[in-house]
C-alpha cells in the first residue's frame, strides 16, 4: 500500500531526527519511495521557543493500517517521544509521525482516523505533501493536495529549511 506520512521535530538536531526516522521507517515499515524537502514551521496549537522541521514521506508498505500505526509509535518511542498524559494536548517533541493517507482508504477506528482529519487545516503538512504529491486526491474531500493547499486558511509561517531545497516551485505559487 502506498502511504503518505508527515514527520516533524522541534527538539534536538531536528534534521538528524527526521533522517533517523526515515531510516527506521525503511527498516520497520516499508520502502521509502519519496521524500519532500525540509520545511520549518511555527508550532501549531501551542507555544514553543523552537520551530518544527517537517517533511512529507511516501512509503510503500505491506503493513495494515493498525500495524503501520504501531510501527510508527514504536519508532517514535525509539527516538525519545513521550506522549502527553492528556489526550489532544500538544507539546514539543523530538519526533512526531502522522499518517496522512493510507492509499485512498478511509479508516475510522478508535485508535486511527485516516485521512488525517486536520490535514486540510494545516499548511505545515500540506506544503511538503504538495511538493511530493500535488495531484493526489483526498478520498473524502475529492480535492487534490494542491487545491487543498490553495484553499487552506492556516497562515502560520512555513519556509524551506536546511540542506535540501525544494525541487519545484510550490512556495512560489502559494
Amino acid at each position: 500500500m502506498n502511504v503518505f506520512l508527515l514527520l516533524g521535530s522541534n527538539m534536538g538536531n531536528r534534521e538528524a531526527m527526521l533522517r533517523e526516522a526515515c531510516a527506521l521507517l525503511a527498516a520497520q515499515a516499508g520502502t521509502v519511495t519519496g521524500q519532500s524537502g525540509y520545511y520549518e514551521s511555527e508550532p501549531w496549537g501551542f507555544e514553543a521557543a523552537t520551530w518544527f522541521v517537517n517533511q512529507a514521506v511516501q512509503v510503500e508498505t505491506a503493513l495494515g493500517p493498525a500495524q503501520l500505526l504501531h510501527a510508527i509509535q514504536r519508532i517514535e518511542r525509539q527516538l525519545g517521544r513521550v506522549r502527553p498524559t492528556s489526550p489532544g494536548a500538544y507539546a514539543s517533541r523530538p519526533i512526531d509521525i502522522d499518517i496522512l493517507f493510507y492509499g485512498h482508504d478511509v479508516i475510522h477506528t478508535q485508535e486511527l482516523v485516516v485521512p488525517h482529519p486536520l490535514l486540510p487545516r494545516r499548511r505545515f503538512a500540506l506544503l511538503p505533501l504538495c511538493e511530493l504529491a500535488p495531484g493526489f486526491v483526498h478520498p473524502l474531500l475529492r480535492a487534490t493536495v494542491a487545491s487543498l493547499l490553495l484553499r487552506c486558511n492556516d497562515r502560520g509561517a512555513v519556509r524551506p529549511f536546511g540542506e535540501r531545497e525544494t525541487e519545484n516551485s510550490v512556495l512560489r505559487t502559494v
